[in-house]
Parts: C-alpha cells; sequence; structure tokens
C-alpha cells in the first residue's frame, strides 16, 4: 500500500492503525530472519503511535500527512529510547537519549516506527556487508548485496516490511542502494534537510533522504522532513512550488545526458536498460541533450581524500573514555588502542588512518586543500549543464547488484560503486533514483538530477517517468 492507500483504508476503518503496525511488524519477524533488514524492532514505539492514530480517528481529528504508515529509519539516525548503533561494535549498547530533528518531524506527522534499519559500519560501505552485524541481503536475490551504507532501509521498503523509510546519504548511500533493490531513493540538496540528531560521517556531504516504493510517497515524506532547524546552522527554508502531477510536463523538459556516464567500466546490461528508459523519455516528447561533466573522472579520488579527512575528525570522538565502548587497558592509551582497535571495522579504521594522514602537517595542502579546488571544479561542471537542460539523468551504479562477498577483500573495487553518485554530495546536488527496469531479474535505478533546491522537479520527472513505465 502506498501512504494515500493507507490513509484512506483508515479513514473508512477498514482497519485501525494498531491492526496495520502488529500486520508490518509480524510480516517483519517472518521475512527478516532471512533477509537481514533489521538490526532491532521498536513495538512498542509503533504500538504507542498507533493508538494515538486510531484516537484522533475516533474523534474525528485531521489525520496527518503520514498517519498510521509502517517507518523504518536507518541506524546513524537518533531515536528516543531505541538503540541506535550505526552499524558498529561501538555504539552497540547506545540508547538514543533524544529524538533526530527529522525524527521529530515524521512523529509528529503520525508515522509509526517500526525499527531501525542495518547499515555499513558508521556508513562507511557501498553493500551493508560492512555492517559489524552481518549484512543485509538483496529482496530480489539473497545472495545479493542490498546496496549501502542505507542498504536495511530500502531492502525493509521492497520486502514490504514498511512503506517508507529514512536514510542517509554521505557519497550515494540512498540511491544506490535504492536502485539495488528496485524502489524509490531521494538525495536531498545539501542543507535541505536538518542533520541534527545524526550520527555524522562526513558533515559536509551527509544528507538525510526519503526511501519509498513511489515518488509521491518519497515526495510526501520529503515534504515531512524539509526546512530549517535552528539546531543545525547549515539547513535552510526551502518553499517547493506544489505542482499537480501532469505526465504531459515531459514534453518541456531538457535532459542532459552526461558522455562521461557511457564509458568504459559501464556493464552492458545497465546501459541497455538506462538507454531505454532515456528513450521512453525522448518518446515521451523530452528534449534529449549530450552534456559534458569534463571533471568527472577526478570525482572519486576527490571524494574519498574528503571523505576520509571528515571522517578521521569526525570519529576521533570513539575512544572508549569520550563516546563508545570501553575495553579497558594498563592504561590510558591502552584504553584507548584496545578499544578502537576492538570494537572497531576494519574499513572505518582504514578510512580513519587514511584521513588523518591526508589532514596531517606536510600533507594537508597536498591532498585536502587541492581536493576541496576539484570540488569547486566539479560544481561548476554542472552550472555550467543546467544552463543547457533542466535535468540530468544516467545510471546509478555501473553494475548489477553484486553477490554478497564478491568485493569485500577489495576496498578499491567496493569505492567504484560509487562513480556516478559521489558528485552531487561533492557538489551539493539533490538526486533521485527511479526503478528504470530490470536486467537478469535485478533491478536498475535511473539516476535523475537537478540545480540545487530543484526537488520539485526531480519529483515531477520522477512521477511522469512512472507512469510511462507502467510502475503506477
Amino acid at each position: 500500500m502506498t501512504i494515500q492507500d493507507i490513509r484512506n483504508s483508515l479513514l473508512k476503518k477498514e482497519f485501525s492503525a494498531r491492526e496495520l503496525a502488529q500486520e508490518y511488524l509480524v510480516r517483519i519477524r517472518e521475512k527478516d530472519q532471512e533477509l537481514h533488514a533489521f538490526l532491532n524492532l521498536a513495538e512498542k514505539l509503533a504500538l504507542a503511535q498507533a493508538r494515538e492514530i486510531d484516537e484522533k480517528i475516533a474523534k474525528g481529528l485531521d489525520l496527518p500527512a503520514l498517519g498510521g504508515v509502517p517507518c523504518s529509519v536507518k541506524d546513524a539516525i537518533l531515536v528516543e529510547g531505541v538503540l541506535c548503533t550505526a552499524g558498529s561494535r561501538m555504539l552497540e549498547n547506545y540508547v538514543a537519549p533524544y529524538d533526530a530533528t527529522v525524527v521529530q518531524k515524521i512523529k509528529k506527522a503520525g508515522a509509526l516506527i517500526v525499527g531501525k534499519t542495518n547499515m555499513d559500519e558508521f556508513g562507511m560501505g557501498s553493500s551493508t556487508e560492512n555492517s559489524a552485524f552481518g549484512p543485509t541481503k538483496n529482496p530480489h536475490d539473497p545472495t545479493r548485496v542490498a546496496g549501502g551504507s542505507s542498504g536495511g532501509s530500502a531492502a525493509s521498503v521492497a520486502a514490504q516490511e514498511c512503506v517508507i523509510s529514512l536514510g542517509e546519504d554521505t557519497g550515494g548511500s540512498i540511491r544506490l542502494p535504492a536502485s539495488f533493490c528496485g524502489v524509490v531513493g531521494l538525495k536531498p540538496t545539501y542543507g535541505a534537510v536538518s542533520r541534527h540528531g545524526i550520527i555524522a560521517v562526513a558533515s559536509s556531504l551527509d544528507q538525510v533522504g526519503p526511501m519509498a516504493k513511489t515518488v509521491e510517497d518519497a515526495e510526501t515524506l520529503f515534504n515531512v522532513i524539509r526546512g530549517r532547524d535552528p539546531l543545525d546552522s547549515t539547513s535552510v527554508e526551502i518553499n517547493p512550488k506544489s505542482e499537480a502531477r501532469n505526465p504531459k510536463q515531459i514534453q518541456n523538459l531538457k535532459i542532459g545526458i552526461p558522455k562521461e556516464y557511457f564509458a568504459e567500466g559501464l556493464d552492458p546490461q545497465v546501459e541497455k536498460v538506462i538507454l531505454g528508459a532515456i528513450q521512453k523519455l525522448e518518446n515521451a516528447g523530452a528534449k534529449i541533450i549530450e552534456v559534458s561533466l569534463p571533471h568527472s573522472s577526478y570525482a572519486l579520488a576527490d571524494y574519498y581524500i574528503i571523505n576520509m579527512s571528515e571522517i578521521s575528525a569526525n570519529l576521533a570522538r570513539y575512544d572508549g573514555v569520550r563516546y563508545g565502548a570501553a575495553v579497558p587497558g594498563e592504561n590510558l592509551l591502552a584504553t584507548y588502542m584496545r578499544s578502537r582497535g576492538e570494537k572497531l571495522g576494519a574499513e572505518v579504521k582504514r578510512r580513519i588512518m587514511l584521513g588523518t594522514y591526508a589532514l596531517s602537517a606536510g600533507y594537508y595542502d597536498a591532498y585536502y586543500a587541492k581536493a576541496q579546488k576539484v570540488r569547486a571544479l566539479l560544481k561548476k561542471d554542472f552550472e555550467e549543464a543546467f544552463e543547457k537542460v533542466d535535468v540530468v539523468a544516467g545510471p546509478v551504479s555501473p553494475f548489477l547488484p553484486f553477490k554478497i562477498g564478491e568485493k569485500v577483500e577489495s576496498p578499491l573495487a567496493m569505492y567504484l560503486v560509487d562513480i556516478y553518485t559521489v558528485t552531487l554530495n561533492l557538489a551539493g546536488l539533490p538526486g533521485l533514483s527511479v526503478p528504470a527496469g530490470s536486467a537478469g531479474g535485478l533491478p536498475v535505478g535511473l539516476q535523475l538530477i537537478a540545480p540545487a533546491f530543484g526537488e520539485q522537479t526531480l519529483f515531477e520527472t520522477g512521477k511522469a517517468f512512472e507512469t510511462l513505465i507502467g510502475t503506477i
């Protein structure tokens, strides 16, 4: 069911919010033994929220935007009174003392929070295999990854263990698992959504966003969580223009296709699906224009320098003394070493070490400072492209969901998964992953990119595309 389906059924009293919550909780227990999309359930919270919704309906009060809608939350986002591990042994017993701003908003909007979803440890990974608690499996093929780092959120929506989910995207962590699991995922413009109450990875790149089965549901969730928050100085107020869905709007749309996105390294099966999707848009009247993003070949290296540098700063606090689980040693240094050595995973330690190196005296200018200059060039590439087009389109991932364990031993091969997604985080732009079709029974996502704060353009284009391919 979609958000609107649930709303209509609740108002008609076809079922109660409590019955719906119980149904989804049972479904999670049945399905999640195999998929491992959830790290923990929030049964008491979901049922308490459902009771409030049922009371509103009984009293004839207005049903809020997400009233009675089962929602999962990535385990890097704080929900008061619920475990928040960020997929790490370092925080395996940490209970959130307050709600993140986005959680406050979805609670106020009536969502039923059914649980916290699995993720790569501290959001570092592209497959959810870096979770300290085991990988999440792809609902379309349990031998394959669900993507990362928000793999649990995407899988929970795809497996119908919830209706919507809150994910978090640092370099593709919403869009990639959305593509791999065949759901919709939005990485909003940097600053469009508050980051207060989110366990930070790379502060200039992180952004919370919605995951859902349809673009309309993703839009509804985004409109609940967006907006300025006095507790997050990087957040801003935006007022997107409200437009009714109009598939004919596609006829006036100029869509840019970056030639760099269709070069060596793109799986022919993925390329066929994406080009087919673009052809459908062209047949519907969109104008397809080739554009160039000349510095995109530097994006991956640039991203990982900035990402790892900010990680080394943000994760310095997890030393077993100030934050995180402690493993006592014979002295203070031994306590630091043992706590970090035993409680942090290999990928987390790798990024902390490389980031510390990039920020160290003598190397800062050669690495981090230069990376920030390249970041400005990448942003300029998009600005020039958007002078010619309304939207840029291309693949989310260069290949299909891969087998669990296939890339674990090669960090560089894993990093290549993010080649089409990281640029948006560096440039602060919004990106939407929409299911475009499948190859070999596995989902393929189309990535739509708009100028800063162009989320409404993405939603309208995405809804029109859904109509074209018959998913709604």
